[in-house]
């Protein structure tokens, strides 16, 4: 990817639309030059929010892909979990395990 610098006051330049056209922008000072088209190529992206962090992996049957454990389900008694660890603290602090009941869905977690 290409870096361009703005000539006025050094700044790191982006790229931008405007009118239709892709020019460089200086995000300081707002110096605009024209992009050329074949140096530069301005992709746009989208960010899309997370409803839930919970990690889903599905095979091809449609069962679970996440490891399974040996954990008794807190709601039915059933021995056998699906488990994922995830970071929800401060980095400073151990992960968090979830697991998932293989029978009813139960999901709980355990901090270490």
């Amino acid at each position: 990817m290409a870096i361009r610098f703005c000539p006025r006051c050094k700044s790191v330049m982006v790229l931008t639309k405007k009118d239709g056209r892709t020019v460089w922008r200086c995000p300081k000072c707002g110096y605009e030059e024209e992009a050329n088209a074949g140096s530069a190529k301005l992709i746009e992206r989208t960010t899309v929010a997370k409803k839930d962090d919970k990690p889903i992996v599905l095979t091809k049957s449609g069962d679970e892909a996440l490891p399974k454990v040996k954990k008794v389900c807190p709601k039915c008694g059933y021995e056998e979990a699906y488990f994922w660890v995830q970071q929800t603290r401060a980095a400073d602090e151990p992960p968090t395990r979830f697991y998932k009941c293989v029978r009813c869905g139960y999901v709980w977690r355990e901090y270490e």
